[in-house]
């Protein structure tokens, strides 16, 4: 499932190619996604629209639109968004078209179908349930030991759970909470509240470390994840611990070992998380 990095690549990548641009057409090809697509919403507030700006909240993609309306996106499990020309041809599992001039057009192709794709009607995107109950941008000034401190003293949950709940930090997912938890010399099942000072200090300084370094390269292209052109990510080539259960540790040599926690596989070296 695409993760923060993923989601800001596609932000970054996007947005050169559609701000000040007008939405002639939206085609929905098909409106079956894990929650179904409302045409009249797309046909009401987005078509004949300029886009004014694209943001991102946790892993969604905002497109907000010169109405105050906003495209809300979400990449799901294998959800893809791509620029394409007219020509192209249309993959199969496309279920929408946006349409630009130039010959130009905005796909949103997901073969599993647990994306996400919605119009927020103007001035309510501040009141928009799915993000009700988000929490911190892990990359803002929000994400500060002194502002954790107390929400990780009262939870018994283990540190990796803690990190991956998105009401306590948005867009951090099973990759990233591995590797973050290295770097930080944390063992995975660690209860939140045991963490020291300076272990919290060093989890917060992790967390945005490697996602900034997941950002700069492009994300993570394990299966599915594309950036706007269609090119893969490169932060694969970076693990330290995902996916290399029974290699050795880069930093001490140890045999990196897996388990699983609820329900998600768990990677670290036992000699460099404590």
């Amino acid at each position: 499932m695409p993760e923060l990095p993923e989601v800001e690549t596609l932000r970054r990548g996007i947005k050169s190619f559609l701000i000040n641009k007008t939405i002639e057409s939206v085609n929905i090809i098909d409106r079956r996604l894990r929650w179904p697509i409302i045409p009249e919403h797309f046909f009401t507030w987005v078509v004949g629209k300029k886009v004014a700006r694209i943001t991102r909240r946790a892993k969604y993609l905002l497109w907000h639109l010169e109405n105050d309306a906003v495209v809300v996106i979400h990449l799901g499990m294998s959800g893809r968004l791509g620029l394409f020309e007219n020509s192209a041809p249309i993959e199969k599992h496309t279920h929408v078209i946006f349409q630009l001039r130039e010959r130009m057009q905005v796909r949103f192709r997901d073969p599993r179908r647990f994306g996400l794709i919605e119009v927020v009607p103007p001035g309510q995107i501040k009141s928009y349930i799915r993000f009700k109950n988000l929490g911190v941008e892990p990359l803002s000034a929000a994400f500060a030991v002194n502002k954790v401190t107390n929400v990780l003293k009262k939870s018994k949950k283990p540190i990796k759970n803690w990190i991956m709940d998105a009401q306590n930090i948005v867009g951090v997912g099973n990759i990233y909470a591995n590797e973050a938890l290295f770097f930080a010399g944390i063992h995975p099942t660690r209860p939140a509240h045991s963490l020291k000072s300076d272990e919290q200090r060093r989890l917060v300084q992790s967390v945005k470390s490697v996602l900034t370094t997941a950002i700069k390269m492009g994300g993570t292209t394990l299966n599915d994840f594309r950036n706007a052109r269609s090119e893969p990510g490169f932060f694969q080539l970076e693990l330290a611990v995902y996916q290399r259960s029974g290699q050795a540790c880069h930093s001490c040599g140890a045999t990196i070992e897996r388990i699983v926690m609820s329900g998600r596989s768990t990677f670290y070296c036992p000699s460099c998380q404590h």
